[in-house]
């Protein structure tokens, strides 16, 4: 089987340097792809990712450290929820498989459960695509335990590790992410499940280039297996710890991530572009880290918070800057060409703006309501004042 194609040996070099000479580069994993697919116009990030930079370490050089992460309870309530949804060779994960992905197929009363055990990522990688190979044509219902993909990510390989992979007996293959948190009357928190679907559509894409390449070997012109985009998550039922699923269509997820996949060969074009000597070794003086790090272009919005260690610096970099962005996207895309919370308020006042402008119409508007309605309550509490006495002041909420 083909290895993935590597970065150019002049883009490694300058990669390297910009992480430091003597610094290891840190893998990228699900979780890091599927931020940036949420936050795909970020250069800081795509960069960083791509060049390997720690970005947790980084931020604590820059003076602000991340709270980004999982705490130890709930990596162990984690780890101990999915050894239950694995137990007896995973009868229960397959009947959820069959159940919510798969109802017209045979039960799965007997299912294989190989072993995937190598020498590092890139052996356990390749006992993985042969296992995958040999279930899809063997038929019947295979279940992959916390099988090794690789992605090709910027000409670079990155090595992936999905809870499990299931083969159906048509030999098609889905995705399974277990999570912990719960499933209540059958639905979940909305950005929780977004942002597993965004991760499992990482997963999707990696099993897709496994599928290509044994299509590829395959004789006699047999199709590569086909990777499904409805993947199954399983969650604890209500405040339980009885495991419960639901499918999840990921085919939107997924041409996000691919779109923001593609961007990332342009890591060299933003290399390029950064003076020369920029470099993010965290041992630097942390005058020089931020400079470097103000060199990319950010575009931080409150959701960076839970998926990026460098949030609390971007953060305090848009507010000192007024950056509009900084109270969410929502905001963000209804005011249009106003960037500042300035210029937002000097629209609001009349004092800069175009009348036509739908953003700054809305904005008049609704600072003459407000005057309108400061100056009644002034006026309702001046009314009922006693003989002599100051209005009283309204405070503005």
């Amino acid at each position: 089987m083909p290895a993935p194609r590597r970065q150019g040996t002049a883009l490694r070099q300058r990669l390297a340097e910009l992480r430091g000479p003597e610094v290891p580069p840190k893998a990228l994993d699900a979780r890091a792809l599927a931020a940036l697919a949420a936050n795909p116009g970020c250069e800081r990030r795509a960069l960083l990712d791509g060049a390997g930079v720690n970005k947790a370490v980084l931020a604590g050089a820059l003076g602000s450290p991340s709270a980004f992460g999982q705490s130890q309870f709930a990596f162990m309530r984690g780890n101990a929820f999915e050894a239950r949804v694995k137990a007896d060779g995973g009868a229960e994960l397959l009947r959820l498989v069959h159940e919510r992905l798969d109802p017209g197929a045979e039960p799965p009363a007997t299912a294989s459960v190989p072993d995937l055990a190598a020498v590092g990522p890139e052996g356990r990688a390749a006992r993985t695509a042969l296992a995958l190979r040999e279930a899809t044509d063997t038929g019947g219902w295979t279940l992959l335990d916390h099988p090794m993909l690789a992605l090709d990510v910027a000409g670079s390989p990155a090595f992936l590790e999905p809870d499990a992979v299931v083969i159906h007996p048509d030999g098609t293959w889905s995705v399974v992410e277990i999570k912990s948190f719960p499933m209540l009357d059958g639905s979940a928190d909305p950005a929780k499940v977004g942002a597993a679907a965004r991760q499992s559509a990482v997963y999707v894409l990696a099993l897709e280039e496994v599928a290509a390449r044994l299509g590829g070997e395959a004789r006699g012109g047999t199709p590569a297996p086909e990777v499904r985009h409805r993947v199954l998550l399983v969650c604890p039922k209500d405040f339980t710890n009885l495991p419960t699923a639901a499918a999840v269509d990921i085919r939107k997820q997924r041409a996000v991530t691919r779109r923001q996949l593609t961007r990332l060969t342009r890591i060299e074009e933003i290399a390029e572009d950064l003076p020369e000597g920029t470099c993010f070794a965290p041992d630097l003086p942390r005058e020089q880290l931020t400079t470097a790090v103000e060199a990319l272009s950010a575009t931080y919005a409150p959701e960076c918070l839970a998926a990026c260690e460098l949030a609390f610096h971007c953060r305090g970099r848009s507010r000192s800057e007024g950056a509009v962005t900084s109270l969410g996207r929502a905001a963000r895309a209804e005011l249009g060409g106003l960037t500042t919370v300035d210029d937002v308020l000097a629209a609001a006042h009349g004092l800069a703006g175009d009348p036509d402008d739908p953003a700054v119409a809305a904005l008049r508007r609704a600072a003459e309501l407000r005057a309108e309605a400061l100056g009644a309550a002034a006026g309702r509490g001046a009314v009922g004042a006693l003989p002599g006495s100051a209005p009283r002041e309204v405070p503005c909420r």
